[in-house]
């Protein structure tokens, strides 16, 4: 792995530290035969290279995992304008039953007040425009309903390819529940309910966090300063059951183990006051080194793209140096990246 700039132990609060080279062929294109079949690095005194199905192995029990049940919505849509020209609808979020707000990839971008029409003959109407996001106005009595009937599974760019069938069960996790993501918690894409259940049995215990991905997760950092970007804003939820039983685990022992970066970013901003309380609402915390984690213990995530916000966790929670360490082990291994790609599992940093 040949760094674009120097790592930088002490300062890793420079664009440029969370830059690297990952050959393409890394990029997971397509999911595994079965979901668990991916790998596992376990980073301890030495780097483990385990597969995911032995995951239970770096658990114990009274450890409690907390999974992010959010539901990806088929929110890609393929339109055209009244002159002919392609349109592509990103729906990054919900408003009502006929307006959203998406972002529009066109040759020539559509005009505030003008109308496009989906592949089925429905009409949207540009409503108003804030820099990437466009507000739409759907001819139509429930957009949900609509993407369920016309929508394409939302791959991330990274995945040259057109979503298929395989793709609608699996760019989702088997414990999804809650519509409203436009990305897939892809920590997640690697627990079967066979798995959940073993885990289960062996005193390890889950519980859920909702929080809708969004479109942004893939919008890299491009300030040189870190501290200087602004996160976009997604909507989380975590309840009173979710709150006791990590207090509980705590007391009991146990670990909170994230199960990837969006239960990391919701539970984070649920006890930014302090102690961790039953909310919901917006959050756009951007969690980078120097931030103080108050409730996870170990984090389980895939492997993130170069500058990106998600990077810069990974190194808040586990040390500059030891993300170095990881991802020129996973590079010269042959890890596969991405959302489709294999795991690692970490511990926060002493």
């Amino acid at each position: 792995m040949r760094l674009i700039k120097c790592w930088n132990i002490f300062l890793s609060m420079i664009l440029s530290d969370y830059d690297f080279e990952l050959p393409k062929s890394l990029i997971a294109q397509t999911p595994t035969k079965n979901r668990t079949d991916s790998r596992l690095l376990v980073p301890r005194s030495t780097i483990i290279d385990a597969q995911f199905s032995q995951i239970a192995n770096f658990f114990k029990p009274n450890d409690l995992l907390v999974m992010n049940n959010t539901r990806v919505i088929p929110a890609r849509l393929f339109a055209h304008k009244v002159s002919g020209g392609s349109v592509e609808i990103m729906v990054e979020r919900i408003l009502n039953n006929n307006k959203a707000i998406a972002m529009i990839r066109a040759s020539r971008a559509p005009k505030v007040g003008s109308h496009i029409e989906l592949e089925n003959g429905v009409s949207v109407k540009i409503l108003s425009k804030d820099n990437r996001f466009s507000t739409l106005e759907f001819e139509t009595e429930s957009i949900i309903e609509l993407l369920h009937s016309v929508g394409h599974v939302p791959l991330p760019p990274y995945i040259d390819r057109p979503d298929d069938k395989n793709d609608e069960n699996r760019y989702q996790t088997v414990y999804a529940s809650k519509d409203g993501a436009v990305a897939a918690p892809t920590a997640g894409l690697h627990f079967d309910d066979t798995l959940l259940d073993d885990l289960s049995r062996k005193g390890i215990d889950h519980c859920f966090v909702t929080l809708h991905v969004g479109a942004g997760t893939f919008q890299p950092v491009k300030t040189e300063q870190i501290k200087d970007h602004v996160m976009h804003s997604e909507y989380y939820e975590i309840d009173q059951t979710t709150v006791e039983k990590i207090n509980k685990a705590k007391l009991n022992g146990g670990r909170v183990i994230a199960i990837g970066t969006t239960s990391v970013r919701t539970l984070e901003s649920a006890a930014l006051n302090g102690q961790l309380i039953a909310s919901k609402g917006e959050t756009d915390i951007f969690i980078y080194p120097g931030f103080e984690f108050k409730v996870i213990d170990m984090m389980l995530t895939n492997f993130h793209l170069p500058k990106s916000s998600l990077l810069m966790l990974v190194s808040a929670f586990i040390g500059h140096d030891k993300m170095k360490e990881i991802y020129e082990h996973a590079i010269n291994k042959k890890y596969r990246f991405f959302s489709y790609g294999d795991a690692m599992l970490l511990e926060k940093a002493r």
